[in-house]
């Protein structure tokens, strides 16, 4: 009697509330729904930025971008610089004015923190977006996706820690267990500060050189060429590039920006490492995932706490062939994001 009992009171549970409950990250989207996302980008660093930005942008069927946030890394220049480069993709990809673009944080967590009570700060109005929109959610966490340094995320978790609840930090980052990267050492502070705050988070590892990162999600100049030449909606304008010349779509940057681009190999290889970030969101299949106690950085190197209660998610095992895969299939029949 007791088990029928209990089970038609499980009958009764909605299977969304089973599904958050075995997933143990919160209420789940209902299905069909689009993810919504928060990108947050250091777009003029390189090229990989760029090509998940148009990623996102025609994944408009998966992903609801509630908004892009930048950040200053050690290359690229300041933060208008790359606002500039973040600015030129929404622009080819007719999404300028439609989708928020904000600059944030120039500096480090650490320099910019003992200012955060102040009404306007570096970064301030990137870290009030963040907030205001994890406070939007209702059913569902707002998906952070910091492809860059972590400040502007660890600032608004330090501004108003009761977005904890209300988000899920998926970063590119960090060669964990190894030392080193460049995400990870542009700032390093906010990093650990993330580590030991019991928000969900997760690291999409980059692993330079190694076929268990997103460094092995690659392409080449060939390939590029080949491929993505007059792909995308054509712009409403002609757009600047980076290095010069005027595009209608983001298919003929992306053949320029690898043309442009250094490499270690003859054939202009790149990672589209934060692209591949953005995959695995849109299917966890596409890579391997592990729940581990959270470790902490100490001069540079991992140090395990096998003890930790809090425990991080560490992505790994991307599958290449099926991510690029997407990305071409999804760049020649595009759905803009809502």
């Amino acid at each position: 009697m007791k088990y029928l009992r209990f089970k038609n009171w499980l009958l009764m549970i909605p299977p969304v509330i089973i599904l958050s409950i075995v997933n143990g990250c919160g209420i789940a989207p209902k299905q069909g729904e689009e993810k919504r996302i928060l990108f947050d980008t250091d777009a003029n660093n390189e090229l990989d930025d760029q090509h998940a930005l148009a990623y996102l942008f025609f994944n408009g069927d998966h992903f609801n971008l509630t908004g892009v946030t930048v950040n200053a890394t050690f290359n690229g220049g300041d933060i208008q610089e790359h606002y500039k480069e973040a600015k030129r993709v929404m622009e080819l990809s007719n999404v300028y004015g439609r989708i928020p673009l904000i600059a944030g944080a120039n500096k480090s967590f650490e320099e910019i923190r003992p200012q955060l009570g102040k009404k306007e700060f570096d970064g301030h109005e990137a870290v009030n977006f963040i907030i205001d929109e994890a406070h939007k959610v209702r059913d569902e966490k707002l998906i952070l996706v910091p492809v860059g340094k972590l400040t502007n995320i660890a600032l608004a978790l330090e501004k108003d820690p009761s977005i904890a609840k209300k988000v899920r930090i998926v970063w590119l980052g960090s060669n964990y267990p190894e030392p080193g990267e460049y995400n990870q050492d542009n700032d390093t502070i906010s990093m650990n500060y993330i580590l030991n705050f019991n928000v969900p988070f997760e690291m999409v590892t980059v692993r330079y050189g190694k076929t268990t990162g997103t460094s092995a999600v690659t392409a080449n100049r060939e390939e590029i060429a080949r491929e993505m030449p007059g792909l995308g909606p054509k712009a409403t304008k002609s757009v600047t590039g980076r290095h010069g010349g005027t595009f209608r779509n983001f298919g003929d940057y992306s053949v320029n920006l690898f043309e442009h681009i250094d490499s270690n190999d003859e054939k202009g290889t790149r990672s589209l490492f934060d692209m591949a970030a953005v995959a695995i969101i849109k299917n966890p299949k596409w890579a391997e995932r592990t729940l581990i106690p959270a470790p902490i950085l100490i001069e540079n190197k991992w140090v395990d706490r096998p003890d930790n209660e809090r425990t991080i998610i560490v992505w790994e095992n991307f599958n290449k062939e099926a991510i690029m895969d997407d990305f071409y299939k999804t760049m020649k029949k595009p759905v803009l994001t809502k």
